[in-house]
């Protein structure tokens, strides 16, 4: 299975480099249109390999892809801390229990009764 990863892995890094390779164009990125910023008077800009742009792209969108599900997760991870915690809650009320239920008693004998 690892030699599996590894294989799917250098896969993966022969096309990006190769994409990569076919792409090395330089272009602008602007803030804005140029319409646009001949009204407000400025726009920033920059000048990028178009493999950056396109890699930065689908990094941004799976980062943002990421933010989106843990957001939106949120509610069934805090029932699951709710349910663990009365889960740890109703344990404990047992053993407190099964203590008062066999308190006196012998422990080997208590032992047994518990168990069945």
């Amino acid at each position: 299975m690892r030699y599996l990863r590894y294989a799917v892995l250098a896969s993966l890094a022969i096309i990006l480099a190769s994409i990569a390779m076919a792409n090395r164009n330089f272009v602008d990125l602007k803030l804005m249109p140029d319409a646009l910023a001949e009204l407000v008077g400025v726009n920033p800009g920059i000048s990028l390999p178009l493999f950056v742009v396109v890699i930065g792209g689908v990094g941004a969108g799976l980062m943002i892809g990421f933010l989106a599900e843990y957001l939106r997760e949120h509610k069934h991870r805090r029932e699951a801390g709710e349910r663990k915690r009365e889960a740890r809650r109703l344990a404990r009320e047992v053993n407190k229990l099964k203590e008062q239920k066999n308190k006196g008693k012998d422990e080997v004998l208590a032992l047994l009764e518990d168990a069945s």
